[in-house]
């Protein structure tokens, strides 16, 4: 906050227009000069200065603005801003405080930003929403335009019937080159954005596609099935929008049509949609393999403890099972202090080692790089990788344990668990997300859990099952 600071108001009049408040130099993110002089204008309440400092901003920039200020001051700035508010500003914010947003915003306002939005990214919008939001989301949308909307979200969730946009740029599989170009010059409802014209038959049945390159470099007399693309696919409203986002990704694909149980086309995917998905997939593996759920920055302090509250009570008792076989060999410890000392080495190794093994197959996975296939060699690549760092571990160990502790029989006892440890780690690593992954359990999800209790359990057992029988 800056007001009543006459500093920030003469950085606000010396500077009277930012060309950009994007930072390239911080990989551009907002500059902290821009988002003073916009909270400066909020606070002296002036409209047209706000309006000239949001104007070169980005939609996606605008609302990583709302995302960083309080709620306070985003609700005094998106009153002030008015009827500026854009609908693609709506998109892309995080659903973390989406509904906060469009509750703020004027009812004739958030009217007219839906309106301008494609039908993909409203359903995007008000899929997540409560009853009442989303009704407000509807209730400002032209009938034909609800409808279409109501329909997608008649789909099941994450299909592609959900992420497709229901404008789609068709025409008849007879056309020309100059048929088509007339037909687009005259439309007034052509989407936005688009890469294809979509060639059906007369039962509505996609044929093919053509790229807006190719019409506008053809003849004009030249039929438009002569330009039809290779590699031509369409998708099936009730398909996965991971396995539509992977196809894209796959075949290198910019758009392909949606089509219903009958074969018609209903819809269209674009690139941008897709790629979001996959996005989204690498995001949320993340974040589960770290054990925070789908969290963001926005979200409430109760709601990010109750969503990482069940993870660390699952590495409670993994703990807890790790301190019982410590307990085995209290004994061992205590004729032996430096195995307390050492310990946690080897179990520490043994889990960034499963972890580093662990990172790459739940990746692999998500990527389908990893089938039953090449499985086998996965795993045995990872064993003898787990091999040779623990080979090379147990000499530098072995030598610590020698070194510090004088003790020969020691640095056996650590090298050759550290050995132990990282092959199993290595196996671990793989293993258990490809099984969870057969029985149909998100590997991301409880791999992690899983892959620390063995490496723990493994290490300790090892190490001090082995001083139990060479020190004893």
């Amino acid at each position: 906050m800056v007001s009543g600071n006459t500093n920030g108001q003469n950085m606000v009049e010396d500077d009277t227009h930012i060309e950009d408040g994007a930072d390239h130099d911080d990989g551009y993110a907002l500059s902290a000069k821009a988002l003073s002089a916009i909270l400066y204008a909020v606070d002296t309440g002036d409209r047209d200065k706000l309006i000239e400092l949001m104007e070169p901003l980005h939609a996606a920039d605008i609302a990583d603005l709302l995302e960083q200020v309080n709620a306070f001051d985003r609700r005094r700035l998106i009153l002030l801003y008015g009827e500026e508010f854009d609908g693609e500003i709506l998109s892309e914010l995080d659903e973390g405080i989406r509904e906060e947003v469009i509750h703020v915003i004027r009812p004739d306002v958030l009217a007219d930003a839906v309106r301008d939005m494609e039908s993909d990214d409203v359903v995007d919008l008000v899929e997540d929403l409560e009853d009442d939001a989303q009704e407000a989301i509807l209730a400002s949308l032209e009938d034909a335009d609800r409808v279409a909307v109501e329909k997608s979200l008649s789909y099941p969730e994450f299909s592609a019937g959900r992420l497709m946009q229901r404008e789609v740029v068709m025409g008849p599989e007879h056309w020309t080159v100059g048929q088509a170009i007339d037909y687009m010059r005259k439309s007034e409802t052509l989407p936005d954005d688009f890469y294809h014209m979509v060639l059906i038959d007369p039962k509505m049945r996609a044929v093919g596609h053509v790229t807006l390159g190719k019409i506008l470099g053809a003849p004009r007399k030249q039929p438009l099935v002569e330009l039809l693309e290779p590699g031509f696919r369409t998708f099936r409203v009730d398909e996965s929008e991971a396995d539509v986002a992977y196809a894209f990704n796959q075949y290198h694909m910019i758009s392909a049509p949606v089509v219903d149980e009958n074969d018609r086309v209903v819809g269209v995917i674009t690139i941008d949609d897709a790629m979001n998905v996959l996005d989204e997939e690498h995001e949320e593996d993340i974040m589960r393999l770290a054990g925070v759920g789908e969290g963001s920055l926005a979200d409430r302090v109760s709601d990010t403890v109750r969503q990482r509250f069940p993870w660390l009570a699952v590495n409670l008792v993994t703990a807890i099972l790790a301190s019982l076989v410590i307990a085995q060999f209290e004994d061992t410890i205590a004729q032996f202090v430096a195995l307390a000392v050492l310990m946690p080495i080897v179990a520490s190794m043994g889990g960034n080692a499963g972890t580093q093994a662990l990172t790459v197959a739940v990746r692999a996975i998500a990527t389908r790089d990893l089938t039953g296939a090449n499985v086998w060699r996965v795993i045995r690549r990872e064993i003898l990788v787990g091999l040779a760092n623990g080979l090379v571990f147990a000499v530098i160990m072995g030598a610590v344990g020698v070194l510090w502790f004088s003790s020969p029989a020691l640095g056996v006892v650590i090298g050759a668990s550290m050995v132990i440890n990282l092959v199993i780690a290595g196996l671990a690593g793989i293993g258990i997300p490809v099984v969870l992954d057969r029985l149909g359990v998100d590997p991301a999800l409880a791999s992690g859990a899983f892959v620390t209790t063995v490496t723990d359990v493994v290490g300790f057992f090892a190490f001090l099952a082995l001083a139990g029988v060479v020190l004893l």
